[in-house]
């Protein structure tokens, strides 16, 4: 497991590491947090043709439906962090998620929950992140 400090930046579009810690904002009330909890998960994406409901997305009742291009649009994320709002009203959010020590930065649109505290990023989004693992 790699620990990672990141640090989220609010981003105006609807879209909000073993351990790592990140800052989170989301878009929509411009809220911040850092040093945040993340973990990976293996939805990829791509390789289940970006169906939420196919990786059993919290997310997926309300947003399945949305078309190709805004499932594609960034990488996936579940969030539970301590800013910002959760369950139903998080899901589509985007997040601009910044690893502090390296400034490497990752847009990741919000499809889940977890229970973790922070974020629980898709293995691809984490290895962009994770830039001094």
């Amino acid at each position: 497991m790699t620990k990672v400090v990141i640090m989220l930046v609010p981003i105006l579009v609807l879209c909000v590491l073993a351990a790592t810690s990140v800052s989170v904002s989301a878009s929509a009330s411009a809220q911040q947090a850092s040093n945040v909890r993340a973990t990976y998960h293996y939805y990829n994406p791509a390789q289940n043709n970006w169906d939420l409901n196919a990786v059993s997305a919290y997310c997926a009742t309300w947003d399945a439906n949305q078309p190709l291009a805004w499932r594609q649009q960034y990488g996936w994320t579940a969030f539970c962090g301590p800013a910002g709002p959760h369950g139903q009203a998080s899901c589509g959010l985007c997040l601009r998620v910044t690893n502090a020590a390296t400034g490497a930065q990752a847009t990741v649109r919000i499809v889940d929950q977890c229970s973790n505290g922070g974020l629980d990023l898709d293995w691809g989004m984490f290895q962009q992140i994770d830039t001094n693992g």
